[in-house]
């Protein structure tokens, strides 16, 4: 389905967290993260500017939040499909997440489990919502 390596951003303020999640990603030899977003609002220049095939995004950020952010990459770049990874796991917030049109919610207790199969998931043009399984 992808020529060549599978262009991902990571956008969370935690440099900690953005590294640990890049080497989660990288760790398969298809992905490569293309670039690092600190806040929403450097996510979606990023986006805008590097095309990617997918970005992994935080909900809680300064400046602009994941889900605003989200909000605007669906109108900006709707093709472009959005993996949230969050410390937020509320059925209220990953329903919002899904109106907004993420495709993907993992919970960041669940990353190493999920993080993964969520994003060769939402390669493939599915959703995935682990925390409300049916």
């Amino acid at each position: 389905m992808y020529m060549g390596h599978i262009r991902i951003i990571v956008a969370d303020d935690q440099d900690f967290v953005r590294k640990r999640i890049c080497a989660t990603l990288t760790s398969n030899d298809e992905f490569e993260v293309c670039a690092e977003a600190a806040n929403g609002k450097e996510a979606i220049e990023k986006v805008l500017e590097l095309k990617p095939d997918l970005i992994v995004m935080d909900i809680t950020m300064p400046v602009m939040n994941g889900l605003e952010a989200a909000r605007n990459i669906a109108k900006l770049a709707p093709l472009t499909p959005i993996v949230i990874l969050s410390v937020h796991n509320s059925r209220q917030i990953v329903e919002e997440a899904r109106r907004i049109g993420v495709s993907g919610y993992v919970a960041k207790t669940e990353a190493a489990k999920y993080l993964l199969p969520a994003v060769n998931a939402v390669l493939h043009k599915e959703t995935f919502f682990p925390s409300q399984k049916r």
